[in-house]
C-alpha cells in the first residue's frame, strides 16, 4: 500500500493528519510541489500509488497537481472536480443552487457599472468576495453606495483577475457566529460555532470556536452541500438568518481543523485518514 500526502506548506493541519497515519502504522510519503518538476510524458511512477490526500493550501498548485494525478489515473481525495467547484465561490454557489441547497443570493457582474447596478438591485448593505480567495481575505461589507463606488474602483484597478469577476452576495444578519460542519464521506461528524463581534467570523481572523450540536437540519443541509460539490472531505460554513433559515455560505475541501477538534471532542485527523484508508 503506498499513500501520498500532497503539500505546498506544512500547517499544523498536516502535522496532525501524519501522526493520525502514524497511529494507525500506516507508512505514507509527505509529497511537497514545490520540490520537484513534473514530466508529463513519463508519469509512471506516480501510478504506483495507491491514493493521494492532496492538503496544499495554493489552490492552483493543488488543482494543478489533482487533475495531472488524475489524469494519470491516480486516486486522489479530494477530486479535481471537488477543487475546482469548492476553490472558486461562484462554482461552488452554482452548484449549491442546482442542487436546490438554500444558499445567500448572489449576484455576477464583469463591470463597476453592472457591480453597481447588481448591487442596488439586491439591497445594501451587501458583500463583496474575491471568487477564488479563504481566510477572510480581500471580503468588504459595503452599507452604502458610495462605498461601493470607492471598493469596486479599487478592484478595478488593482487589475488581477481576481477582480476581475465581481462577486456580490447578500449580507446575512447573523446572531454574531456562523457554523461549520464537517463532513467525511456521508456523515457529517462534528461541528463548531465561530463567534466574533466581527461580521467576518473565520478563526483565522480570531474567531471563537465553540462546539456545534448537529441537529437533523444541519447534519441534513452539511451532507446535501458536500454532496453537491461531490463528496469527499469537506466543511462546510453555514449561516443563520434572523428568521432562523439556515444558509450554506460555502463550502471548504482542503479544510483547516486545528481548532475544531478540542471543542468538538472528535478527532477529526483520525476520521480523515480513517475515510482515506477506507477508499483504497
Amino acid at each position: 500500500m503506498r499513500i501520498g500526502l500532497l503539500i505546498s506548506r506544512l500547517r499544523e493541519e498536516e502535522k496532525l493528519l501524519m501522526d493520525a497515519f502514524r497511529e494507525r502504522g500506516v507508512d505514507f510519503e509527505k509529497i511537497d510541489v514545490r520540490q520537484a518538476y513534473y514530466n508529463l510524458n513519463y508519469p509512471d511512477h506516480w501510478r504506483e500509488y495507491d491514493i493521494i490526500l492532496e492538503r496544499c493550501v495554493s489552490h492552483s498548485q493543488g488543482e494543478t497537481m489533482l487533475e495531472m494525478l488524475e489524469s494519470w489515473g491516480v486516486h486522489c481525495i479530494n477530486s479535481a472536480r471537488v477543487a475546482n467547484v469548492c476553490g472558486d465561490k461562484r462554482r461552488t454557489t452554482s452548484a449549491l443552487v442546482a442542487a436546490g441547497v438554500p444558499t445567500p443570493e448572489v449576484r455576477i457582474a464583469f463591470t463597476p457599472e453592472a457591480a453597481l447596478a447588481a448591487i442596488d438591485e439586491l439591497g445594501y448593505p451587501a458583500v463583496l468576495k474575491p471568487t477564488v480567495g479563504s481566510w477572510g481575505r480581500l471580503m468588504a461589507k459595503v452599507s452604502d453606495r458610495e462605498a461601493a463606488e470607492a471598493i469596486l474602483e479599487h478592484k478595478a484597478t488593482l487589475g488581477s483577475y481576481q477582480h476581475s469577476i465581481f462577486y456580490i452576495q447578500e449580507y446575512i444578519d447573523k446572531p454574531g457566529r456562523d457554523i461549520r460542519t464537517f463532513v467525511v464521506g456521508e456523515e457529517t461528524i462534528c461541528g463548531i460555532t465561530r463567534s466574533s463581534p466581527h461580521w467576518i467570523t473565520n478563526t483565522a481572523r480570531d474567531g471563537r470556536a465553540d462546539n456545534c450540536p448537529i441537529t437533523p437540519e444541519i447534519d441534513r443541509l452539511s451532507r446535501a452541500a458536500a454532496e453537491a460539490v461531490g463528496g469527499g472531505l469537506l466543511a462546510i460554513d453555514i449561516m443563520e438568518t434572523p428568521d432562523g433559515r439556515m444558509l450554506v455560505n460555502e463550502v471548504n475541501h482542503t479544510m483547516e481543523f486545528r481548532n475544531s477538534s478540542r471543542p468538538t471532542g472528535v478527532n477529526i485527523p483520525g476520521k480523515i485518514v480513517e475515510y482515506v484508508l477506507s477508499q483504497i
